[in-house]
């Protein structure tokens, strides 16, 4: 019987080697590969042709949620489970919108992990049973108490790109500058994405950044 193939992406290494050696000692699985960031696993991906790819949700660098959408789209055959330490519903949406077939976190005990991976081989789905009970309360609860906030996935490429520099503490001059855009037009993408986060001063910019791992913590800066 041939063994599922496995790649892993993460930024800590000790977690890497703690995964690996997990599923090694699986004997219908294999690690054929690793990153510790997004960019590499997708070039690493075409090379070993995996059957699953486990991808780390906040690495520096190119985003996982757009790794994901490349790899997907040159082997639409490689399923990708998410690892997180966040129970996100925006995160679980973005990722289901970039192709991913399981969303894991990273405090779920090892079994899960190992029957996620089978499942989604299989072609199915899977989501660790904390986030799906959330997920299922908030059903029940849908349309009593306040609308929850937009998501992060309903900003265009362009807004997401201007919403990480603005938090970075770019100004609109030098947004404007870097992708060739007139300030007027610049402008307009900040005016959009604020409305569409219901954001309304650079603070909450910054905060809702570091909230969703847009940025960290370290590369903030106001000015």
């Amino acid at each position: 019987m041939s063994k599922i193939k496995v790649f892993l992406t993460d930024d800590h290494t000790l977690f890497r080697q703690g995964v690996r050696g997990l599923l090694n000692a699986e004997t219908d699985m294999e690690v054929v590969g690793e990153s510790g960031n997004a960019s590499d696993a997708v070039t690493q991906a075409q090379q070993s042709r995996p059957d699953v790819v486990l991808m780390d949700i906040g690495m520096a660098g190119m985003s996982s949620f757009e790794a994901t959408r490349l790899i997907r789209k040159e082997r639409p055959d490689t399923k990708v489970v998410f690892l997180s330490m966040y129970d996100d519903e925006d995160y679980l949406a973005e990722c289901v919108d970039m192709g991913a077939s399981g969303y894991i976190l990273k405090e779920s005990p090892a079994e899960q992990l190992v029957t996620a991976i089978r499942e989604v081989h299989k072609g199915g789905s899977y989501l660790s049973p904390r986030l799906l009970t959330r997920l299922v309360d908030d059903f029940r609860t849908q349309g009593r108490g306040p609308a929850r906030q937009p998501r992060f996935g309903t900003l265009t490429k362009r807004e997401r790109e201007i919403l990480k520099m603005l938090a970075e503490g770019k100004s609109v001059k030098e947004i404007a500058g870097s992708f060739e855009l007139s300030v007027k037009t610049v402008e307009a993408h900040k005016f959009n994405l604020m409305r569409k986060l219901d954001i309304h001063n650079k603070a909450q910019l910054v905060q809702y950044a570091i909230q969703k791992k847009i940025i960290r913590l370290q590369e903030t800066a106001f000015g």
